[in-house]
C-alpha cells in the first residue's frame, strides 16, 4: 500500500510529526536536567498521542483511498482490509 496523500493531508501529518520531534527533544533535555518524573511522563504521553494521531491520519487516508477504489475484486478488498486492520491495531 503506497502512501498517497493530498498536500493538505500530508502537511497536517508532517506538522504533527515535527511537533512530536520537538517534544521528544524537549523530553531528552528534561531528563538530562533531572526534571520531575511527573512532568517527563506528561510530555511522553503528549508525544505518544501526537504520534498516534499522525498514524491514524495516515490510516484514515488509506481507508479513504480504498473506499474510492470500489471496483477492486473481493479478494483484493479483503487483503487490503486485513492490511489496514493490522496497521490500525499496531497503533492501538
Amino acid at each position: 500500500m503506497e502512501l498517497e496523500m493530498a498536500a493538505d493531508e500530508l502537511k497536517s501529518v508532517l506538522n504533527r510529526l515535527r511537533r512530536a520531534q520537538g517534544q521528544i527533544a524537549g523530553i531528552i533535555k528534561m531528563i538530562e536536567e533531572g526534571r520531575d518524573c511527573e512532568d517527563v511522563i506528561t510530555q511522553l504521553a503528549a508525544v505518544s498521542r501526537a504520534l498516534d494521531r499522525a498514524g491514524f491520519a495516515i490510516i484514515a487516508t488509506g481507508l479513504q483511498h480504498c473506499m474510492a477504489d470500489g471496483g477492486q475484486a473481493a479478494g483484493d478488498r479483503d487483503e487490503m482490509r486485513a492490511r489496514l486492520e493490522k496497521l490500525f491495531l499496531s497503533l492501538a
